[in-house]
């Protein structure tokens, strides 16, 4: 597999430190707010890559961490009188919520930044003895890094430390150079006592960028295969998890892999545009797979311009796909799902291109509708199990939904109400009474609800979505 490596902005070959086996860790949310589409792209994203890997028989160990103690959610705390605890909380199981209803596996683990402050005081510690850390002489309880001990500084985003703007994560008077920043921030006035551990250095709480450092060797060690993030990360954040990590003697990620943005009229989505996109609304608007399909389509590394005509459209092409899931599905009594096609497993394997790998897929379900038309049972069996294993690649197999519940107002609520509608019309039709046959199924279309007869009974559908 080759994959683009943004550390050395090349695409090159993908070999794991131990084979079979790859270890991701890409940095997950910070808690101050529920998710909207544009993080929880990133989590798609690493989902489908994830999934590819275990098909090609590997065990991938995915660590994404949250970060549930930081600046803005301390502020939020204040603001709104709640526990700053609280609100990572309850935010935390809003992110895993969106995992569930966009169809994500859960990371193998998920370590919380204030679950890991002993490995954090460790690391500054080694940083110190080695050199590339001090502690403020204000008398803060700040620590910083000393960006210019280590001369690689600056390596993964391109950039030379003089050109650099200062770092805003601490005021810049105990700092030796303003692009210093923060591996431990003291305890000031105000803040919630709870918010604070003891250290050499005083009470305090941990720099975001050191967090991140920390948990991924806990758990991946001195050395794993892939980090990942948003390309927002990229820098200041994941400049700084590098340099500390390479300092403090670990060898860290050896392949860097960033998402593109998910943008709303130019701009990179934010938490400050409003609960308009966050993923609880958006399902309400669209169904999960549809919005998954619309989060994978796209090149991970590419800008996705976010409108709600082309939601419509993804939501189209993926309605096309899972009908003829369903029709071939009734048509041949259904098959397991099989090999992917050579196509898609070459577009896969050359940097996780999806959207030629969907082009594979469109194809496949265009030979298999032919095949319904002619009646072809054998070869439709074929090409449908082609076509959900390449669906389940992506997280995309509408039977494995299905069967797993899919928890949107298509398929909740309506199913039970919508099913004894159906029933009805079928007995009028059994009694010859189409006169009240024909009532029900006005009833059904008025609410947006089609009803196909199929030689295997009454298939229903929301509008649009069959």
């Amino acid at each position: 597999m080759r994959l683009y490596d943004t550390a050395t902005k090349v695409i090159r070959d993908f070999v794991p430190i131990t084979p079979g086996h790859v270890g991701i860790y890409h940095c997950g949310l910070t808690v101050q707010g529920p998710p909207h589409i544009g993080h929880i792209r990133k989590e798609v994203v690493f989902d489908v890559l994830r999934r590819w890997f275990e098909h090609g028989g590997m065990t991938v160990t995915l660590i994404a961490n949250v970060t549930d103690i930081d600046d803005k959610i301390l502020a939020k705390g204040e603001k709104s009188g709640e526990p700053w605890w609280s609100i990572a909380y309850a935010n935390e199981r809003e992110l895993h919520n969106a995992y569930e209803v966009l169809g994500c596996k859960p990371p193998t683990y998920e370590p919380r930044a204030t679950g890991h402050i002993p490995e954090m005081i460790e690391m500054i510690t080694t940083l110190i003895d080695r050199g590339h850390a001090y502690a403020a002489t204000d008398g803060s309880g700040d620590v910083y890094f000393d960006v210019r001990s280590w001369p690689s500084y600056g390596e993964l985003s391109n950039q030379r430390i003089d050109d650099m703007l200062s770092a805003e994560d601490a005021p810049p008077e105990g700092k030796r150079d303003p692009r210093d920043f923060a591996l431990w921030k003291g305890h000031k006035d105000g803040e919630p006592e709870t918010a604070a551990w003891p250290t050499p250095w005083g009470h305090g709480r941990p720099g975001w960028h050191l967090e991140c450092s920390a948990m991924a060797a806990k758990y991946l060690g001195n050395e794993f295969d892939i980090h990942g993030g948003g390309l927002d990360l990229r820098f200041p954040h994941h400049e700084n998890e590098l340099a500390q990590s390479r300092a403090a003697g670990q060898k860290f990620a050896r392949l860097w892999m960033h998402n593109g943005m998910l943008n709303l009229s130019g701009q990179k989505m934010a938490k400050s545009i409003g609960n308009t996109m966050l993923v609880s609304e958006v399902v309400k608007r669209v169904r999960p797979m549809e919005l998954r399909y619309y989060l994978v389509a796209a090149h991970y590394r590419s800008i996705i311009e976010y409108s709600d005509d082309a939601l419509a459209e993804a939501a189209a092409a993926f309605g096309r796909i899972e009908g003829f899931v369903q029709r071939a599905t009734e048509a041949t009594g259904g098959t397991e799902p099989d090999e992917v096609a050579p196509g898609f497993a070459a577009a896969m394997n050359d940097d996780l291109a999806v959207p030629a790998a969907l082009a594979e897929i469109h194809s496949a379900v265009s030979e298999g509708n032919k095949l319904l038309s002619g009646g072809d049972s054998d070869n439709l069996r074929e090409v449908l199990g082609t076509v959900r294993a390449m669906l389940g690649v992506l997280g995309l197999d509408p039977l494995v939904w299905s069967r797993d519940g899919e928890t949107d107002a298509y398929k909740s609520a309506l199913d039970v109400l919508v099913s004894r509608l159906v029933e009805q019309r079928q007995n009028a039709h059994a009694d010859k009474d189409f006169a009240t046959a024909d009532a029900v199924r006005d009833q059904l279309a008025a609410a947006g609800i089609e009803v196909e007869d199929t030689p295997h009974g009454p298939r229903w559908s929301v509008e649009g979505h069959n």
